[in-house]
């Protein structure tokens, strides 16, 4: 299973220029936001692909595409996501998701 390409949490990548946000990112988000059991992460991570998807915030997909394998969630069912979002998002925030999406389950 081809991994996200992102290396490290947040503050590895960031930290350097916005530490604040990386700790929030870091201790807020992905510590308490993420680890909330009253939505499970299987539910967690095809709400955040659909709404990155909606926005059109592709850079941080392929990360959350990835999540959202080792959450459960498997690779037909990102792909009818998508699918599903071309109707309700637009036809081009769907067709760049694909692009993201064949990267990261193929690995190319």
């Amino acid at each position: 299973m081809p991994e996200n390409k992102q290396t490290g949490g947040p503050r590895e990548q960031f930290g350097d220029i916005a530490p604040a946000l990386a700790g929030y990112s870091e201790d807020v988000l992905f510590g308490q936001v993420w680890e909330n059991r009253d939505l499970s992460g299987r539910d967690r991570s095809l709400v955040t692909v659909a709404s990155l998807i909606t926005s059109g915030s592709t850079e941080q997909l392929a990360f959350h595409l990835g999540k959202a394998r080792e959450n459960g969630v498997s690779d037909r069912e990102l792909i009818e996501t998508i699918t599903h979002l071309a109707f309700y998002a637009g036809w081009p925030k769907a067709m760049s998701a694909l692009t993201v999406a064949r990267s990261v389950l193929t690995g190319s």
